[in-house]
């Protein structure tokens, strides 16, 4: 019986079959590790820093993600699928719209700045990250839209979703190496601005 294939980044992944509970228990796991690791060391850091956070061994990663490009666009989409399905839960969960967009910025600034450390392997001439860029658009554009519409009543009337995000990435982009700037402090004066 010939298995059916996915062709994803640059490596081939079988999709015959879904993961059992405990395999993406543990690759959600690697994917936790490998961002912490990615943040404080980058992208190069060694595998066996990255198997050591997650308590498992150099082969366990290999095993679920052959390459570091696989890794890498691995944590980014995890990422993003975590920050697109905090939206709805936040709205349901917060006592506001407002509190959940607020609490939403927030969350979406902790991946912006993960995402920095990946920012040099994003923007390489390999091609298999070109459609990240797009994936996160398509996935979060739409969520901060809703987080928008929900806190209409609270904030201005003219606040694009792509723009507020766009802004928020230029204000983390700043940051560099300055231990005077203070990204969350400008992000809040940012938000603080929607308020009506």
């Amino acid at each position: 019986m010939k298995k059916d294939v996915v062709v994803t980044g640059s490596n081939v992944d079988r999709a015959a079959q879904p993961k059992r509970a405990d395999a993406r228990r543990n690759e959600k796991n690697l994917l936790d590790a490998a961002a912490a690791v990615f943040v404080t060391s980058g992208v190069e850091a060694p595998l066996r820093d990255i198997a050591a956070r997650a308590g498992t061994g150099t082969a366990t990663i290999y095993r679920h993600f052959p390459t570091r490009a696989d890794l890498i666009i691995a944590v980014y989409r995890h990422q993003v699928e975590a920050l697109a399905e905090a939206g709805p839960a936040l709205l349901e969960s917060s006592p506001t719209p407002y509190a959940a967009l607020t609490r939403w910025i927030d969350l979406f600034v902790d991946f912006v700045v993960t995402k920095l450390g990946l920012a040099a392997v994003l923007q390489s001439d390999d091609h298999c990250y070109d459609p990240l860029h797009s994936y996160f658009l398509e996935r979060l554009v739409p969520v901060c839209t809703r987080l928008l519409e929900a806190a209409a009543d609270e904030i201005r009337s003219d606040v694009d979703a792509f723009e507020l995000m766009y802004g928020i990435g230029g204000i983390c982009a700043g940051a560099g190496a300055n231990q005077r700037y203070d990204t969350r402090r400008l992000v809040q004066l940012l938000v603080a601005g929607l308020r009506r």
